[in-house]
């Protein structure tokens, strides 16, 4: 399904979870972070910039959040974003290690975008994942700004990264890195299947500028 032809058994590959399952884990997570934050549902759309229909919505799985969503919750709420991910077996994580079987997914079937994490659950100034964009994938609709950085490395199909409004058309081969307090956004505009290497540094203590 993610165009690279993997001839894996089962028992290689991460486990799938169905996506109303996955819709309802992530707002019952996004319910009791908030809960557990001792944040109203009107607190955590101040911090975000979202509206409180959108937070009720998510938290009863009636919607499905974009990347830029995630981003902003998991700053407001002080989590990574790789917390909304699916959880791996137990018997499988290392505290410093991620084996190719042992990646935590996160899919956003609305947006067609595929997150696996490439470095561990436990918090920390740098996040990796390898990111699978199906036809016509984005990070969602609006540009997205906070402190820190990225990077990233294209390793097939074709990615286009918006910088502040300027869209740059990347192919397997090419790489990036840009502050993120410059206004950004990503989609796949082709028929294909788009693959990168995505780096985010983020002190958990920043806010988000919307």
């Amino acid at each position: 399904m993610d165009g690279r032809g993997d001839t894996s058994s089962p028992k290689d590959a991460p486990t799938i979870e169905p996506d109303d399952t996955v819709d309802q884990r992530l707002g019952e997570t996004v319910r009791l972070l908030r809960q557990r934050a001792g944040f109203s549902i009107q607190d955590v759309a101040n911090k975000t910039g979202l509206s409180t229909g959108m937070i009720s919505q998510l938290e009863r799985a009636r919607a499905m959040p974009s990347i830029r969503t995630l981003r902003l919750l998991s700053i407001a709420l002080d989590v990574p974003i790789s917390y909304f991910f699916e959880t791996s077996d137990p018997a499988d994580v290392q505290r410093y290690i991620v084996r190719k079987n042992s990646r935590r997914l996160l899919r956003l079937t609305a947006s067609g975008v595929v997150k696996e994490a490439l470095t561990p659950a436990d918090k920390g100034q740098l996040e990796l994942y390898e990111l699978t964009l199906n036809p016509g994938a984005s990070s969602g609709t609006d540009f997205l700004q906070h402190t820190g950085e990225k990077a990233g490395y294209i390793l097939s199909g074709s990615l286009r990264l918006w910088l502040d409004n300027q869209a740059h058309v990347l192919e397997a081969g090419d790489s990036f890195r840009f502050p993120s307090t410059v206004p950004h956004m990503f989609d796949n505009p082709t028929q294909h299947v788009a693959r990168a290497i995505w780096v985010t540094t983020l002190r958990q203590t920043d806010s988000p500028s919307v």
